[in-house]
Parts: C-alpha cells; structure tokens; sequence
C-alpha cells in the first residue's frame, strides 16, 4: 500500500445514522443527510468546520439522499417518505421551494444533470423518474422509467452528457438517454451478483464504478459502435476490471476522483478503501491496487464518501455511528 488517509475533523450534530455526504460544486459547503429526518450543510471558518445550517421541517421520514444543482445555488434531498425536496440559496440560508411528489414508495437516491435542467429520482417502487426544469423554477415529470425489477438504488447522470445510469436490487445496471422525445433505456449491463449499491464516473465521463453486496468494485468503460455495423447502435460499456478480495462486507459506496482519479469505497466493515490506478494500465482495460485501508473509519457500517472537486486528496465519509469525518489523503510517491 503507498498511500494515507488523515483524520481532519468529526463533524457531529446528526442523531441517527448518515446516509449521505456531498459537497458542493466550488468545494465550500458539505450536505449531510440521514435517519434524523435533518439535512445539515457545513462549512469552513477559519481551521475549523462548522454546522452552517440545520434542515429539519422538510421531509417526513429518513432523507436518503442530497444533490447539489451544478450552479451550486440548489440541492435536492430525496426521502423515505416518497417526496423530493428543492431547496434554494437565500442570502442567510436555504429554503423549500418545492416538493416533488408521484413516487409510490421511498425515494433512494436524487441527481442532478450537469446541464441543470433536468433532474432524476429513484425509488423502491422500481422506477426512474426524469423531471424537466424550467426558467420559472417548475419541475414536471417528462418520463418514468420502469426497466428495473426490484428497489432502484442509485442513480448518477454522465459528467458531459444527458445520459443517466441507475442500479438496482435486482443486480443490474441501467443506462438511459432521451430518444424521439422521450427516454429510453439503450443498455443494461450484468455481471454483479447480487445488489447494485452506488455508481461514480471518473473526471472525463469514458468509465464509472459500480460497488455491490457481492463485495466487488467493477469498472466499466464506453466502448465506440463499430462503423462497419449494419445497423447503428449505441457504444457499448463493458466490464474491464473487477476489484474483489479486498471487501469483508457488502459495499455501499464508491468515489471515483476528478482531480486525482483515486477510488474510494465505503464498506459495512467500518473501513475506508482507496484505491489507485496502475501505471501500466492498459487503454481497453483497467487495474487497480490498494492504496489504503483505514479498517475504523467509523465505529459501525461506512455508508457515503464524496471527493472534493476542488481540493486534492479532501475525502468526506458518514456512517451508521452518526458523524461525518474529513479526512486528507495522500499518495506516497
């Protein structure tokens, strides 16, 4: 292993598990989200990380998920109570400004696209929803997506294209894409064994990792269609690394790096696993080695980790035990 992880600060104030950790676009601000039905949002004075902002009258149940618009001026929170949140920058703080409802059961996961005009939300009811924004800050549902057969658990949309990946339950990964107007699922890639958890692409959009209850981390890249096909399709993804024997349990989340390309999961082990890519690699495939264990990251199951954007090496990670850690990693040469 060639690599350390350091304990910046615990950020405490949640009073039941963490699900989720996001950092804003420009890096200055953390969103946290858990079983205390409170969004939190953090911030930097000085050395020091400090509660900026405590949501706790808009969702009724867990809020499962947050995610930051791209402008950084909104986030969405998705919750167990079947609603999703818009909330807006005010000079002070932040408020509600909508509630997305039509979900028949739980919501697992909320993503904004990189355009900012469109939004997506998953659900335990087996669907994917797209909802359109417009110029008056109205959302309205445009398609829901039903190619799952079980609990949807995440989606992710690409870093540059309107192309949206969602994992599932029923161990699948799905990609979609709008077509003659509406949205379509274009692929569906097997190969985990059991639960799809999470999904990170890496900076430039030609790969993402998918991290599973089977305890294996795969990567997947966007191969071109052949020209000399007879009929045009769309590129292909496909599987071109497999990282398994290093996860004890099932993984609940991966990271990939804009910055730095690590790869950082969160385990129900308790551990934070980074992990770099070889220098050997090759163009149509991948390898990957370990970098660093922290085996205690959290004194029960690790759920969320997020990469700053734009700070080096700044992880974030929350866990069942409550807090939500910084920690500062670093490659040794």
């Amino acid at each position: 292993m060639s690599g350390s992880l350091e304990r910046l600060h615990t950020l405490s104030g949640h009073t039941d598990r963490v699900w989720c950790v996001c950092w804003s676009p420009n890096g200055t601000l953390l969103a946290s989200c858990g079983g205390d039905k409170a969004i939190r949002i953090w911030g930097q004075e000085g050395p020091n990380w400090v509660c900026k902002s405590v949501l706790a009258d808009g969702h009724q149940r867990t809020v499962r998920k947050v995610s930051w618009s791209p402008c950084g001026n909104y986030f969405a929170s998705a919750s167990f109570d079947a609603t999703t949140c818009i909330w807006k920058k005010t000079h002070q703080d932040f408020e509600c400004t909508a509630t997305l409802e039509g979900h028949e059961n739980e919501i697992k996961a909320v993503a904004w696209a990189p355009s900012g005009n469109l939004l997506a939300t998953c659900s335990r009811d087996k669907s994917v929803w797209i909802w359109e924004v417009d110029e008056e800050e109205e959302y309205e549902c445009a398609s829901v997506l039903s190619s799952h057969t079980q609990d949807v658990k995440h989606i992710i949309w690409h870093p540059h294209k309107e192309v949206l990946v969602s994992a599932s339950y029923d161990n699948s990964i799905k990609l979609y894409h709008e077509d003659d107007d509406d949205w379509a699922c274009f692929d569906t890639l097997n190969g985990h064994d059991s639960t799809v958890w999470s999904l990170s692409f890496d900076g430039a959009g030609q790969r993402f990792a998918s991290c599973s209850d089977d305890r294996t981390v795969r990567i997947w890249q966007e191969f071109p269609q052949d020209d000399d096909a007879p009929t045009k399709s769309a590129p292909r993804w496909k599987c071109v690394c497999t990282l398994s024997g290093y996860h004890t349990r099932v993984i609940y989340d991966v990271s990939w790096c804009p910055l730095t390309g690590a790869l950082a999961t969160a385990c129900g082990d308790d551990a934070i696993r980074v992990f770099e890519e070889d220098l050997d690699s090759k163009p149509d495939s991948s390898s990957f080695s370990l970098s660093v264990v922290e085996s205690r990251a959290h004194t029960q199951d690790v759920n969320s980790v997020a990469w700053n954007s734009k700070r080096p090496g700044l992880l974030a990670s929350a866990g069942d035990d409550g807090d939500v850690v910084l920690w500062q990693y670093t490659r040794n040469l």
